[in-house]
């Protein structure tokens, strides 16, 4: 009998209009019965979900981590498993778990892949998949508009940054971590769960998303050109290793801070200080390359 598989794509992803039919022809191929519930606004996602949940055997988002973000915590909710069609702009998740942007793979991934257990961090009730973050991360996304990243791709996130960046000033926070209280003068702090987040930058260079734990980084820099050196360093995750940084890892975390402060969670604004971070281990099972196909 053939999977039953609900298909979900933002329409106002980077690919998600014009990718739709080519979608559900290479799924139907494949030997899904799919059932096409797209959206343009990705906060109804959890509502379809709990629709189907006793109707399908599998959820297919297609999207940025943005439109898997909405849906995740229904995700958990309904334990369904999770395909994963990269069509947003920095693909940060798919990225993490070696699954291709290239559609055709995509697809053949969901159909012949493996299941995979996966951590998820969760900070004040909402769950994330890759990074929860306050300071500069937060302004880029303030800034970065659907226009920039659908013209622009990847390319947005540098040249909103590099905007960002000479605005920068320190902010103060205090870190509770592992029995420690930490004071600390900072323009980002960045906690993670998988390995990738904001195009492609890597929180530290050995996370996985099933490692069991959340690793955190705290740039404490004084002036804005004193970031532009850590930027290459970022890129893979070795950023580590300045003295500019602090780094520290940990399953429970909590971040207070003096006002009330956004904090992004897989690119999208979504609670505020003061927050208590956790990871959630083997959360959700999601589609992955077999192993031994991964590149």
């Amino acid at each position: 009998m053939n999977q039953r598989a609900l298909l979900l794509i933002n329409r106002h992803s980077r690919q998600g209009q014009t990718k739709l039919s080519e979608a559900i022809a290479y799924l139907e191929k494949l030997g899904f019965d799919v059932i096409e519930e797209s959206t343009e606004h990705p906060q109804h996602l959890a509502e379809v979900i709990h629709q189907y949940k006793n109707k399908v055997d599998i959820v297919i988002v297609g999207g940025g981590d943005g439109t898997l973000n909405a849906a995740v915590d229904c995700l958990v909710e309904t334990q369904l498993p999770l395909g994963i069609l990269p069509l947003g702009t920095a693909n940060d998740l798919a990225r993490t778990l070696g699954i291709p942007n290239s559609l055709p793979e995509a697809c053949q991934v969901i159909a012949t892949g493996e299941e995979k257990q996966i951590d998820l961090g969760w900070v004040n009730g909402k769950h994330f998949f890759n990074v929860a973050s306050l300071g500069l991360s937060v302004k880029i996304t303030q800034r970065l508009t659907k226009k920039a990243k659908k013209r622009w791709g990847i390319l947005a996130y540098a040249a909103t940054a590099l905007q960002v960046i000479w605005e920068s000033r320190p902010f103060s926070a205090e870190i509770h971590v592992n029995g420690e209280s930490i004071a600390v003068k900072t323009v980002q702090i960045a906690v993670g769960n998988g390995r990738y987040y904001g195009g492609g930058m890597a929180v530290v260079h050995d996370a996985t998303i099933d490692d069991q734990r959340l690793d955190l980084y705290s740039v404490e820099i004084q002036h804005w050109w004193q970031i532009i050196p850590l930027l290459p360093a970022m890129r893979n995750g070795r950023h580590i290793h300045w003295r500019e940084v602090r780094v520290l890892q940990g399953q429970d975390i909590e971040i207070f801070t003096r006002k009330p402060r956004p904090i992004n969670t897989d690119g999208e604004i979504t609670t505020y200080t003061p927050a208590r971070f956790r990871v959630i281990p083997q959360a959700l099972k999601v589609l992955v390359p077999r192993t031994g196909s991964r590149k």
